[in-house]
């Protein structure tokens, strides 16, 4: 007689066995898997090729801007104008402007035209008001004159004020064109002692 073993069923902790993938679902799982690579290798690198153009651009900006050797048409840097303390009115236009940076003194050199209230506006800013202006007084001296560019020769009005303030503060001399009343063209050299 032969004894019959009962049979031993399957321990509990063990999973069923699952049914074989079929293909769509394969290729789907696949693609998502290739997809979450790419993105994870490509989003940080097209991030890294943008910032390296931008940062290329911005040096070449700068290299511009230090490389300029007299007015450029551009408004100065607000932290410029603060500390030099040249308040460009509003309106103004035709606004250029050029700084020089040395051991000894630093200058800058704005130009502007402006309005007959936005010239009171800029003169009361600096501290000086209108009836400081003397007429055919040039207030530049023949250096700030060649490193511009400038000559107070042409046609018009021209009144100049020297504004001398003590250290720290920047001392500016000014000089306004009247050959076009309603829109003066002011000129300013602002200088400093570090």
């Amino acid at each position: 007689m032969t004894m019959s073993v009962p049979r031993q069923a399957a321990p509990p902790d063990e999973p069923p066995s699952r049914p074989a993938e079929d293909r769509r679902h394969r290729n789907r799982r696949r693609a998502l898997t290739l997809l979450i690579i790419v993105l994870l290798i490509g989003v940080p690198a097209g991030y890294l090729v943008l910032s390296a153009a931008q940062s290329r651009d911005s040096g070449k900006d700068k290299e511009a801007k230090y490389a300029a050797t007299g007015l450029t048409p551009t408004y100065p840097a607000k932290v410029q104008r603060r500390l030099y303390e040249v308040p460009i009115p509003h309106p103004a236009d035709q606004v250029a402007s050029y700084e020089t940076n040395n051991w000894k003194t630093s200058r800058l050199y704005v130009r502007f035209r402006t309005t007959q209230p936005g010239l009171d506006t800029f003169l009361e800013a600096m501290g000086v008001n209108r009836g400081d202006l003397r007429k055919g007084e040039i207030s530049f001296g023949h250096r700030d004159r060649d490193i511009t560019g400038w000559n107070f020769k042409g046609p018009g009005s021209w009144y100049g004020l020297s504004h001398d303030q003590e250290n720290p503060a920047p001392s500016q001399d000014i000089m306004v064109n009247f050959s076009d009343p309603a829109l003066p063209m002011v000129y300013v050299v602002s200088q400093t002692v570090p």
